[in-house]
């Protein structure tokens, strides 16, 4: 009889992008420098609204069943001459990689575009992925948001805001560049998205609105002007007035930092609240500037999520290559606003191998500890993710990956009254 494998097979592209399974290898999933293959036990059916991409100048890696061992396969063994390429998946939102996808760069090999690399394999007539849901909410499922609701929602703001900027910045979000968020203003749902900085004080490695270096392209356009606080005001009480428990945040991927239009963002959370106090005004944040957070949240702003790749300084610095702050300024922000009542989340960008590397972990449930914030959102870094181990590693010691889901376990049991999630919740499940 023929022997069953434990682990999932492995799927490759062929040049054209073709995605097929690969008879008598299995997937392999990375952890930064370990490589092992994939049992169902560590994967998930590939979430709905997930993409499958294949990785061009690379060479997928699989695990030969029948020599048992790992190999770096440039060539399809069943059509010699035919050269594969890995395939990776890029997850929907409320899921955390464990394991991207296990590859070798060719010669010359540039960077890849600003995606997660999940890594990927073929079950029962399913593809598999490797990855920790941590948010059940559908507030981003695709299935949710027609079209046709979409361009309704579109012509209806349309009528309440005619001369409104922002809003028409927000359709281009929502009909082009199909951003979740901006689709949910138009649909009248969850959260709404408040862009108003066209500048940063930040050059993150994976910035998705700007790329100046030339080594890969940026995934949309940043806004190019500041919304007056009435064009603000006006988008978030369309939403605030018509959505039960609805949020509405700065602090988007197509801007800068929002907290360096703070002043404006403060007469603009005024005017809001002058109309209403339903509603949750939340702020994304590099939180560098402590002083304007404060006056934001004695303007009535509820909650602030601050980004972070690492709370080691090094490695911070590493990412966000911040430009007239300091990493302090970031961890002052995050305890005044503790002081002063808000609501406070870290969005914690995931790469496996880096952020569940024992000097990483110890970091993270120190920092946890001297920094008792409500909520962690678990978010997949959007960047090459052999680039970003190699940048890591020149900064600050990694030691031998704990496994993702093991880290989000033992954090979860060390701090039992810490939330975890995606989404910025509203006030009311604070």
């Amino acid at each position: 009889m023929k022997k069953t494998s434990p682990f999932l097979t492995a799927v490759v592209a062929n040049a054209a992008g073709e995605i097929f399974d690969l008879a008598g290898y299995a997937a392999v999933g990375a952890d930064g420098p370990l490589r092992a293959p994939l049992a169902p036990d560590q994967t998930a059916p590939l979430p709905h609204g997930s993409e499958l991409m294949f990785l061009p100048e690379r060479v997928p890696v699989v695990y030969d069943l029948g020599r048992n061992r790992l190999q770096a396969l440039p060539e399809n063994p069943h059509v010699p001459g035919e050269a594969i390429f890995p395939v990776a998946a890029f997850n929907s939102p409320g899921y955390m990689l464990t394991h991207t996808c296990a590859y070798e760069e060719r010669p010359k090999a540039g960077f890849l575009p600003l995606f997660s690399y999940g890594a990927v394999g073929w079950q029962r007539g399913k593809f598999r992925s490797a990855v920790l849901q941590v948010d059940a909410e559908p507030r981003q499922d695709l299935r949710q948001m027609p079209l046709e609701k979409i361009k309704a929602g579109v012509k209806q703001m349309r009528r309440r805001l005619p001369a409104n900027r922002l809003r028409a910045h927000l359709e281009k979000c929502a009909l082009t560049y199909g951003c979740p968020a901006g689709k949910n203003f138009f649909l009248g749902r969850y959260e709404a998205p408040l862009p108003a900085s066209p500048a940063c004080n930040a050059r993150c490695l994976g910035c998705i609105s700007l790329q100046s270096e030339g080594t890969m392209p940026c995934s949309q356009e940043r806004i190019a002007f500041t919304p007056s606080p009435e064009e603000i005001a006006g988008v978030a009480l369309a939403h605030i007035q018509r959505v039960p428990d609805g949020v509405v945040s700065f602090g988007q991927g197509c801007e800068g930092d929002p907290v360096l239009v703070a002043d404006t963002l403060c007469d603009a959370i005024r005017l809001i609240r002058a109309q209403t106090r339903q509603g949750t005004i939340n702020m994304n944040t590099n939180g560098s500037l402590p002083d304007k957070i404060g006056a934001l949240i004695e303007a009535g702003l509820d909650s602030v999520r601050i980004s972070l790749n690492s709370v080691r300084q090094p490695c911070y610095e590493a990412y966000y290559r911040p430009k007239g702050y300091a990493f302090q300024d970031v961890l002052t922000t995050i305890d005044l606003a503790l002081g002063r009542g808000a609501h406070v989340a870290i969005n914690y960008l995931n790469c496996p191998g880096f952020s569940d590397a024992p000097e990483e972990r110890d970091a993270l449930l120190a920092f946890l500890q001297a920094h008792p914030i409500q909520l962690i959102q678990w978010r997949n870094l959007n960047f090459d993710p052999l680039r970003y181990l190699g940048i890591m590693n020149q900064v600050a010691p990694l030691g031998r990956p704990l496994g993702v889901r093991a880290l989000f376990e033992e954090v979860s049991r060390a701090f039992p009254r810490l939330h975890h999630g995606y989404f910025n919740p509203p006030r009311e499940k604070f």
